[in-house]
This record gives structure tokens, C-alpha cells and sequence, in this order.
């Protein structure tokens, strides 16, 4: 185990009412209690390529400063994570979940893109019915497998179950937080689309956690600063 007062973390995140990338590793670190400093640059605007480059050399974020290294794209953070501090558990020992875990958290990373493309974030509107197009619609159901699947199979039969895809918190969770934003903000129901209420349960553990609604008022607090300018 690596004492996390040995490192110090800084987070490049952009907009929390947009960006989805930065919300995964985010919540990862606040709902692990990983501390980090938070740096926050505005999407949409003519400098923020510019803005971007000088923390990433990718021209991405979120982005995680580390003693003089970055380590972009959202993934890598949270395996990062994972491996400085596997007290968190982020991945746990036995490798048949830490396999799952990884399998689930990279087909989210690299797939779903009716779903990306058609129900784009956006944590404090809500576009009921829009969006629900047969792609991002199929991609849905996918998912609802996936969560169903992973709460029944492992969830409930873990020592420590608190809800979440494996039991306790994962990667597989950060990964898919910005999918229950989605799902909020464009009002689909579960149930019509194969969900026996397991789904639905996780949704409203994610909404919910602490860290979660931090992040939604964090996004709040930037949309009336913003709208000020």
C-alpha cells in the first residue's frame, strides 16, 4: 500500500454539466476519499484547445497531474488509482471480478455510441423522450444487461454489498455514472426496456451517493458563473 500523503493529484476536468469523460475519475477518487486538487477548464470555447494543452499533450481531459507525469483518458486514471491504492479495492483480488470489472468498464469506455452520440450529457436538463432513438435505445438494453447481470450474479452475493455492480464500489461504477445522468436527463424507462427493477434500484444508489450530488451542484455553481460572464 502507497500512502496517498506521498502524492500529490491534480485532476484537469472540464464542464461537470458536460463532460462525462471527467466525471468517471473524478467520482472514482471522491468516492474512494483519494484526495486530489481540482482544476476546471470551460468546454466550448475558442481557447479551450489551447487551454487544454497546457496541462495535456494529448489535447484531452481529464487529464491527472502526477509528479511531474500526466495520465489521460478517463480509464487509465481510474486503473491508476486502482493500482496505487489497492486498499480501495477499485479492482478487487480475485481476478474472474477484476476481469468482468475490466471487460464491463472497456466496453463502456469504447462502445455505446447511438447512446453517446443521441442522449449527450447534460446534468441539470432534462429532454424527456428526446433522444430515444432504436440505436441508443438497443445500447440501453445492453446496458440494463449488463447491470442486471453483474448485481445478480455478483452484487448481491459479495461479503460487502452495498449496492453496487460487484457489491461494493468499482471502476465498473465510475465508468457507468455518466450513463445514470443520461438516462435521468432524458427520462427512459427502464421497465419497457427489459429492467426487473434492478436497474432502476442502481440508478437511484448512483443519483444519490454524496459524491454524485456534489458534482451536480459543482455543475450548477459553473452554469450561473458562466452565465454571468
Amino acid at each position: 500500500m502507497i500512502a496517498p500523503e506521498r502524492f500529490q493529484f491534480e485532476l484537469v476536468i472540464g464542464d461537470k454539466n458536460y463532460s462525462s469523460w471527467s466525471l468517471r475519475p473524478w467520482l472514482a477518487m471522491r468516492q474512494t476519499a483519494i484526495p486530489f486538487r481540482e482544476i476546471s477548464l470551460r468546454l466550448r470555447q475558442e481557447t479551450t484547445k489551447s487551454e487544454i494543452l497546457k496541462y495535456s499533450p494529448s489535447g484531452f481531459i481529464p487529464a491527472l497531474l502526477w509528479n511531474g507525469d500526466v495520465i489521460h483518458d478517463s480509464l487509465a486514471i481510474c486503473e491508476t488509482m486502482a493500482s496505487l491504492f489497492p486498499e480501495k479495492e477499485l479492482l478487487p483480488e480475485n481476478p474472474r471480478v477484476r476481469a468482468l470489472i475490466r471487460s464491463y468498464s472497456a466496453e463502456m469506455h469504447s462502445g455505446f455510441g447511438d447512446l453517446r452520440r443521441d442522449m449527450p450529457m447534460e446534468v441539470l436538463s432534462r429532454f424527456p423522450g428526446t433522444g430515444h432513438t432504436p440505436g441508443a435505445l438497443a445500447n440501453i438494453r445492453r446496458i440494463i444487461e449488463i447491470w442486471n447481470g453483474a448485481r445478480s450474479r455478483f452484487g448481491v452475493a459479495a461479503d460487502r454489498d452495498e449496492g453496487f455492480l460487484f457489491g461494493h464500489f468499482t471502476i465498473a461504477d465510475a465508468m457507468f455514472a455518466p450513463v445514470v445522468s443520461r438516462l435521468i436527463t432524458y427520462e427512459v424507462d427502464l421497465a419497457a426496456l427489459s429492467d426487473d427493477g434492478t436497474s432502476r434500484s442502481y440508478m437511484d444508489l448512483i443519483w444519490s451517493l454524496p459524491a454524485m450530488q456534489d458534482w451536480c451542484a459543482g455543475a450548477k455553481s459553473e452554469m450561473r458563473a458562466h452565465a454571468q460572464v
